[in-house]
């Protein structure tokens, strides 16, 4: 028996390939199934389920795609109300795989159809549970994205949530492994840590949310306390999880259709779509088409495109470093943007040798900052998270989270020129290029964020530690 954590970064997120005798089992896989298919073919092995441990809302599940290559049956656990075939197992059900076996644990709470998969060995010890977004590692799965769908508050929701930590998941045995669905930097918890496996024994240990002595009550307080509104797309990804979505192949098909310059800015004033540039922050800065978006694909890509641009249909047409095409419009797709309509052939290379119109971006290193504020006042801005603020910041700098960036618009100075900074530069320039499709230019970069503030020796605040926050 193997068991096999395939961990994408971007999306912080695990699927699970496990194999027993010839048989194999996925669990949350991404929408790209290749790597699921090239790993059985590699074990001579053949896929017998995909299982599904809930409705995921930050990607879009290959369980459709994957069940179709292979004949392999989905499987959700109760409470699933898919659109398609899949089976709907019942809690405690079995499901044998080779000389190992799956069981059906129903943990409602993060959504009702939540379900963690416990893994038998051979010879029937409990060895290692697949927890979907039901417990993580330091954290548990918030309890607020299925409150429409549930008919329930948040409040009762973690409630169930809590029943279904101490009844079903709490008694198994320390040694027990933990793989969740995602680690730190998923938008799906508040507190996971940077690890992506664990024993149960130590999440007991750890996880605030699995302390022995705490009520029912105390739970519900602490899990709620601090939740961020989920990013708009979500219930997009939900919806497409639960009624199907369009094959992969047809997708990148249409995406990596190559425009010429000419064909692009025709592309773009017929279809209103959004210009999404994918190139590293500083060929954006240097050189870019007007109104275009920064989002970069060597950061944290596809849930930035989720946040920011929100709405799944709307039209995409792209830049990329050439040879990147296909990465581009795959991870797009992880995300449920499927309505990608092309690429520049030839990079921003070929628009600039086309003769269009470019705009640039000005950005001064931290020590011109730390002299123009030594000079006179000047407005700063931090599009870091508000967490990330609190613990340490310039001292007159204005906190307008990236996340949020829509709501702080009517802040930023009109005419006097500002600077605009987060943490290593990435997400600084998506924040400009933001403003600037906005019509607002009077703007400067900070070169490598807060990072290079802190080496030019510019003061900030005392700092706080993030966990006391």
């Amino acid at each position: 028996m193997k068991v096999e954590q395939l961990y994408t970064g971007c999306l912080a997120q695990g699927a699970y390939y496990i194999e027993s005798e010839g048989e194999v089992a996925i669990i949350d896989p991404l929408r790209e199934t290749a790597p699921y298919l090239e790993r059985a073919e590699r074990d001579n092995a053949k896929v017998k389920y995909v299982f599904e441990t809930h409705f995921h809302a930050d990607f879009v599940s290959g369980h459709l795609t994957l069940a179709k290559q292979t004949g392999a049956p989905i499987i959700f656990g109760p409470n699933a109300n898919p659109s398609f075939d899949a089976v709907i197992a019942t809690d405690g059900q079995e499901f044998p795989l080779g000389n190992a076996t799956i069981v059906v644990v129903h943990t409602p709470g993060h959504t009702m159809e939540s379900t963690t998969y416990l893994l038998r060995d051979a010879d029937g010890k409990d060895h290692a549970i697949f927890t979907g977004d039901t417990l993580f590692l330091g954290d548990v799965g918030r309890p607020d994205l299925a409150q429409k769908a549930a008919h329930m508050t948040q409040e009762e929701l973690a409630g169930t949530l809590f029943e279904s930590l101490r009844t079903k998941l709490m008694p198994l045995a320390d040694d027990v492994i933990v793989y969740p669905a995602h680690g730190a930097g998923s938008a799906c918890g508040k507190n996971m840590m940077k690890e992506t496996v664990d024993t149960l024994g130590n999440q007991k240990k750890m996880n605030y949310a699995l302390r022995a002595d705490m009520t029912k009550n105390e739970f519900i307080k602490e899990v709620t306390d601090g939740l961020l509104p989920p990013p708009q797309y979500f219930p997009l990804n939900v919806k497409m999880n639960k009624e199907g979505y369009a094959d992969l192949d047809e997708i990148i098909a249409q995406g990596t259709h190559a425009l010429s310059a000419e064909a692009f800015e025709v592309a773009a004033n017929e279809t209103g779509a959004v210009l999404l540039d994918v190139r590293h922050q500083n060929d954006f800065a240097k050189g870019h088409i007007p109104r275009s978006i920064f989002i970069g694909l060597d950061g944290g890509f596809a849930p930035w495109v989720g946040a920011l641009i929100a709405d799944v249909k709307q039209p995409i047409l792209l830049v990329t470093p050439e040879g990147r095409e296909e990465e581009a419009v795959t991870r797009l797709s992880r995300v449920g943007f499927d309505n990608t309509l092309g690429y520049l052939k030839g990079g921003f290379e070929a628009w600039q040798a086309a003769k269009k119109e470019v705009d640039t971006i000005t950005s001064v290193e931290a020590t011109e900052l730390k002299d123009v504020l030594k000079n006179k006042s000047v407005s700063v801005f931090d599009v870091r998270k508000e967490t990330e603020y609190i613990s340490e910041h310039i001292p007159t700098a204005q906190n307008t989270p990236l996340s949020f960036l829509n709501n702080h618009l009517a802040e930023f100075p009109a005419k006097e020129t500002f600077f605009v900074h987060c943490a290593g530069g990435y997400r600084s320039m998506i924040a400009i290029s933001i403003l600037k499709s906005r019509g607002i230019h009077n703007l400067v970069d900070v070169a490598g964020g807060f990072k290079a503030i802190k080496e030019a020796h510019i003061e900030v605040t005392d700092y706080v530690c993030p966990s006391t926050l």
